[in-house]
């Protein structure tokens, strides 16, 4: 299993096996804190091949410099899903498209999303939250 994509954005659909991203970004700028982030999107695009074929479960959270999850009562997120190839195929890609919404950061610093199948990371994307002054530069 590949992921080619994994990414933040504010917006991202599947429009006919094409995932569209648009906005993607890595920084947050807050100018209080705590900081909630009212949507955005993770995009993430799948590649699988024979190797692949069966059951997995996914696994997404998002956490802080420390380890811990930002919801712990709602994270990680573990849906299960099933790969199967036609017949003949060497491979076969999916996106999927997760909207977040009301994001609470609690302070600055760096934050990462983690990406997991069968209970191994495979990708960590990062996200930082910075502070800012009425001017927007960083405190």
């Amino acid at each position: 299993m590949d992921i080619q994509i994994a990414t933040l954005c504010d917006f991202a659909a599947d429009y006919n096996g094409k995932l569209v991203i648009s906005g993607t970004f890595d920084t947050l700028a807050a100018r209080a804190l705590p900081v909630v982030h009212p949507a955005c999107s993770l995009a993430m695009r799948f590649c699988f091949t024979q190797e692949d074929i069966g059951r997995h479960k996914l696994s997404i959270n998002i956490i802080n410099e420390d380890g811990e999850s930002l919801d712990p009562n709602n994270m990680p997120i573990k849906p299960e899903f099933e790969v199967q190839l036609p017949k003949g195929a060497p491979f076969l890609t999916r996106n999927i498209v997760m909207n977040l919404q009301g994001l609470r950061f609690p302070e600055d610093g760096i934050y990462s999303i983690d990406i997991g199948c069968d209970d191994e990371v495979l990708i960590r994307v990062p996200l930082r939250v910075v502070k800012v002054n009425a001017e927007g530069k960083a405190e």
